[in-house]
């Protein structure tokens, strides 16, 4: 009897492509029972009136009923918000008289405001008590209308 003409090479190829057509059925088969388990079903989950994921649906009966009329769907009218009042009393937390701007600490927001001296109709210096008016600049909130208070 002769050899066999199947070279090392050749026997290699085939063993690969069995193996891989054995993993492709193992896959197809763990599929199949993954669907017969329950498939979307197992998937499905809900959320509770707290925000916590759970995987039963919620109870219909604590439902909480909304009247039509109670959705808003639009900003608030500008009547129904509170009206500030557009003058502003704050002290000059900083002022650099040489270069002409500063800072107003307003003693209600406690927010540090922009002044140029260009805004300001009274001297100002550090620690002075000012009434002011804000408006937007191009870098943000600017005083304007700056004066002192007595």
């Amino acid at each position: 009897m002769g050899r066999s003409q199947d070279t090392f090479n050749k026997k290699e190829v085939r063993n690969k492509k069995e193996k891989k057509r054995k993993e492709k059925e193992k896959k197809k088969l763990a599929k199949k029972d993954v669907e017969k388990k329950g498939g979307l079903d197992d998937m499905i989950a809900y959320v509770d009136e707290n925000g916590m994921i759970i995987d039963t649906p919620p109870d219909p009966t604590k439902k909480d009923v909304v009247k039509l009329e109670d959705i808003e769907i639009s900003v608030p009218n500008r009547e129904s918000m509170p009206k500030i009042d557009p003058i502003r009393k704050g002290t000059v937390s900083f002022f650099n008289e040489s270069k002409g701007y500063g800072f107003i600490k307003d003693i209600e927001t406690k927010e540090g405001v922009f002044v140029h001296v260009n805004n300001v109709i009274d001297e100002i210096k550090e620690g002075n008590l000012v009434t002011f008016e804000v408006e937007m600049g191009q870098k943000g909130p600017t005083a304007v209308r700056v004066k002192l208070t007595k």
